[in-house]
């Protein structure tokens, strides 16, 4: 670089997505330099943007009069409106819930009706689509964000633990009933769970973290209930969830993080908040990345082992800043069927995550290893 060349530093922005906040900014000034604000209407406000500072202000799915925006972009404001017949929210500014995914309008349910969307361009997006996915994604991002309170070091203030397995596992497996077993223990010892929410090992997950706190025999009430249907493609598949669901109404929060690149696996009902995204390698990424508290890795296949191996890369490199606990339960599995565990051990020789690498068959085991090996910060 010149030495007469400024160096150029990236502006502190703020996110503004809430009227409340809008509305607080206003006691202490009116400019919004440096400001993205998000999902807003502003048609009852009667603001007077005379008196606003504009500077790298960026307007996403804002509600506003046309004399209003024409104001705002000769003040160099820059806005942007989604199209109409654009089947979701790239500006919007929460994670899914589970009901607003299977709602239903014309016979098909929202899920279905964006999955349909994408499939018609997943392999070729224009740049326009290509542009409204990746925001939505963006806000994916942010709302995990809020969720798992980040740090600046980004560490979370929740301690949360993924578990990744095959999304074909019957809900008769016996590994199926284990991560329920394993996934419940966890969150009633102060663990947030998350999984891929799919079927398989990932509902599994979900439903154990949803029924921390109930008694033991809650699980095999809820075995006993989804064994009607245990492949997710198998009539009442989903029906036999809500069963579930009425008879533990009050089950607790947990953390799903799946794809529409994958939208033909139904994304099961038992997380509390769904962070669903278009692209499939930023949310595997983005679920390695935020379970800095460890990940239990069921026995999978080809899309489990990939898993083990983008974790153990960023722990390799610390590129999140943290070491994080890698537990392998099944020993069969992992130990003689597949040796990915020796494996991964050789790998690790030398470097700080290898005093986090556990395998077990117990329950008990994975809660005691993670209570002894938290995060590891890179120095």
């Amino acid at each position: 670089m010149s030495a007469d060349r400024p160096k150029f530093i990236a502006p502190q922005e703020q996110i503004i997505n809430q009227i409340s906040t809008f509305k607080e900014l206003l006691k202490n000034g009116h400019s919004l330099a440096n400001c993205t604000v998000q999902a807003l209407d502003f048609r009852p406000l009667n603001l007077d943007w005379e008196n606003f500072k504009i500077d790298n202000t960026l307007f996403l799915g804002c509600q506003m009069s046309m004399e209003e925006e024409m104001q705002l972009r000769q003040k160099g404001a820059n806005i942007y409106h989604a199209p109409e017949d654009l089947p979701y929210d790239p500006f919007r500014t929460q994670l899914y819930t589970w009901k607003e995914l299977c709602k239903t309008t014309n016979g098909q349910s929202h899920d279905l009706e964006v999955y349909n969307h994408f499939s018609t361009c997943r392999y070729n997006p224009t740049i326009n689509e290509a542009l409204w996915q990746r925001i939505h994604d963006h806000a994916m991002d942010n709302s995990l964000r809020q969720l798992l309170e980040f740090d600046k070091q980004g560490m979370t203030n929740r301690r949360c633990v993924a578990f990744m397995g095959g999304h074909g596992v019957l809900r008769t497996d016996p590994y199926y009933r284990k991560t329920v077993a394993t996934a419940k223990l966890l969150g009633e010892h102060g663990y947030f769970i998350a999984s891929g929410g799919g079927p398989g090992i990932m509902e599994a997950a979900n439903l154990g973290a949803y029924l921390a706190g109930q008694p033991a025999n809650a699980i095999d009430k809820a075995l006993d209930l989804l064994k009607e249907a245990p492949l997710y493609s198998d009539e009442g598949y989903h029906e036999t969830a809500v069963a579930v669901l009425e008879a533990y109404p009050n089950g607790q929060e947990n953390l799903a993080i799946p794809t529409w690149f994958y939208g033909h696996e139904p994304s099961n009902l038992f997380a509390s908040h769904i962070a669903k995204y278009f692209s499939n390698s930023i949310r595997e990424d983005t679920l390695l990345a935020v379970a800095l508290y460890g990940i239990v890795y069921a026995p999978g296949s080809a899309g489990t082992t990939q898993e083990i191996f983008m974790d153990a890369a960023q722990n390799h490199y610390a590129t999140f800043n943290y070491y994080s606990p890698m537990v392998f339960l099944g020993r069969e599995r992992y130990e003689i069927n597949t040796m990915i565990y020796p494996l991964l051990r050789q790998l690790a020789y030398g470097k700080t995550y290898y005093d986090l690498l556990h395998l077990t068959d117990e329950p008990t085991d994975v809660l005691a290893f993670l209570q002894q090996h938290g995060p590891v910060e890179k120095d």
